[in-house]
């Protein structure tokens, strides 16, 4: 669960200095990059258009987690309600989490502790700001940060539309590319050169069911100067807009869990 948090914290690492950071630098082409015939306005206009609209989204989320030395694999339930909540189950509710936009629950029957609080909390902890849209976004291919706050550069590399900011941040470095038939991500990626850090979020495939769009595979990479971190989130009988109930409750005589600062 530490690590589970780790990750959600890292994806949210740059979003405030993306937005509010003195950007000096511009981008130039590289190699194997060809001017868009779409300008970057279109095709930002085109992911947004293309979000995947529902009231209620379930299925079963194999879930694969390594950090070069092990690995570990499960296999839980998935429950949302678009804009409200985020619900995993293992099996036998042995690990329980409830994400809503107000707060961050989840409970763990392995060693009997829980953890119930808000985002301000998780963003002391982590030192970096993180909410439920970010969560929500990642795991439905929709750009983890606002696309409209800055002009981009747009670029076809691979048969795929790349997205660079004109103007990049002197600390942080982004780079988003998005599949031409429908505008949803193939890959998301944030890095900080002088720290050697990167977030990866590659899209591997989507899969059509009941007439919309969503990811199937997903691969979330993190990498500094010692670690690499790495989830494949792989998705299973999805069903759309069927009635749902998000049951949690924390276990009595549970203890609150003690999260490490990162």
């Amino acid at each position: 669960m530490k690590k589970f948090l780790k990750v959600l914290g890292y994806t949210g690492v740059v979003v405030l200095i993306l937005v509010n950071s003195a950007c000096k630098s511009k981008n130039v082409l590289v190699g194997g990059e060809v001017k868009s015939d779409l300008r970057s306005q279109r095709i930002i206009d085109n992911h947004y258009d293309n979000d995947l609209e529902f009231k209620t989204m379930s299925g079963r989320v194999k879930i694969n987690y390594s950090d070069g030395e092990s690995s570990q694999g499960v296999t839980v339930s998935l429950r949302m309600k678009k804009d409200e909540v985020i619900w995993l189950s293992a099996p036998l509710s042995v690990i329980k989490i409830m994400i809503t936009p107000d707060r961050v629950q989840f409970y763990n029957k392995l060693d009997n502790t829980y953890f119930d609080g808000d985002y301000s909390y998780l963003e002391e902890l982590l030192g970096t700001k993180l909410n439920f849209q970010m969560v929500q976004n990642l795991l439905l291919g929709q750009a983890i940060i606002d696309l409209r706050d800055q002009k981009y550069y747009a670029a076809t590399v691979s048969d795929q539309y790349q997205l660079k900011p004109i103007r990049q941040s002197d600390i942080y470095k982004t780079l988003f590319l998005l599949e031409p038939s429908n505008f949803k991500m193939t890959l998301q990626q944030i890095s900080q050169p002088s720290a050697l850090r990167m977030l990866s979020i590659m899209y591997k495939n989507y899969q059509k069911v009941s007439g919309k769009i969503l990811p199937n595979q997903i691969e979330i990479k993190t990498t500094d100067k010692k670690h690499m971190n790495q989830i494949d989130i792989e998705y299973n009988n999805v069903v759309f807009d069927k009635a749902l109930n998000f049951p949690f409750s924390i276990p009595s005589g549970f203890k609150p869990v003690e999260l490490e600062a990162i």
